[in-house]
């Protein structure tokens, strides 16, 4: 009895300790790509056309790095919510659809937000 005991408390421990991980890193990570939005979304109120395809280069970049971690954990719907928001944007920039552009990106910091609180480690989540 006590063995079991002491298996099931480590067994608790590593699960609790890995939850609060993934989800440092998935705020973490969020946060980064609703910054990088934010500052495309400036970028076009400001018509800065050079620095709007700067920032979405690098939000790709980083969205890239950042879905192949996540795609571990979190489900491949809300991901692609997120892809399919970034592929639009830049499909809106392109083509001078800008009130279009602004709310796909609005759009992909609400699916973004949603992830961070799906995934939180609370009782409503839980239960």
């Amino acid at each position: 009895m006590y063995k079991e005991l002491i298996i099931c408390t480590v067994i608790i421990i590593i699960i609790v300790t890995l939850d609060i991980f993934l989800q440092n890193y998935t705020k973490t990570s969020t946060m980064e790509i609703e910054e990088l939005l934010s500052e495309i979304k400036e970028s076009i109120e400001n018509k800065d056309t050079d620095s709007q395809k700067d920032k979405l280069n690098e939000l790709d970049k980083t969205w890239e790095e950042k879905h192949n971690k996540l795609a571990y954990y979190i489900e491949h719907d809300e991901l692609e919510k997120v892809d399919s928001s970034i592929v639009k944007v830049r499909y809106f920039l392109e083509n001078g659809d800008i009130p279009s552009a602004i709310a796909e990106l609005e759009t992909g910091k609400f699916v973004l937000k949603h992830i961070e609180d799906k995934y939180k480690f609370n009782f409503q989540n839980i239960f």
